[in-house]
């Protein structure tokens, strides 16, 4: 068995290689702290993986609001939002354990 396949079956749900334009947020006790821009890589249902020029420290409750590619009745833009922290990061990207996800509608651009 190969590093690739152990770390696939230790995964908790599948991953699914979707490219969405994201922002996110930093969030601390008093209010939103530090924001950023990326990309997504992969999504799951308990984890996104994302790349961005500023990626946050591991632990750090992010908030993520991911721009969904179907409408609300077909004329309602939506955001997936998802907060976690940051399970762990490196240069150019970063993985965030979700916590709680939701979408939410957002202005039409």
């Amino acid at each position: 068995m190969t590093v690739d396949e152990t770390r696939a079956e230790r995964r908790r749900a599948n991953r699914f290689p979707i490219s969405r334009d994201l922002t996110y947020r930093v969030l601390t006790r008093k209010h939103g702290g530090p924001a950023g821009v990326g990309l997504t890589i992969n999504i799951s249902s308990s984890g996104v993986l994302f790349s961005t020029a500023d990626p946050a420290s591991t632990g750090t409750r992010l908030e993520l609001a991911i721009s969904w590619p179907v409408q609300l009745n077909g004329d309602c833009p939506l955001n997936l939002v998802m907060t976690g922290r940051v399970a762990r990061s490196e240069p150019g990207c970063a993985a965030v354990e979700v916590d709680q996800h939701e979408f939410r509608t957002r202005a039409k651009a």
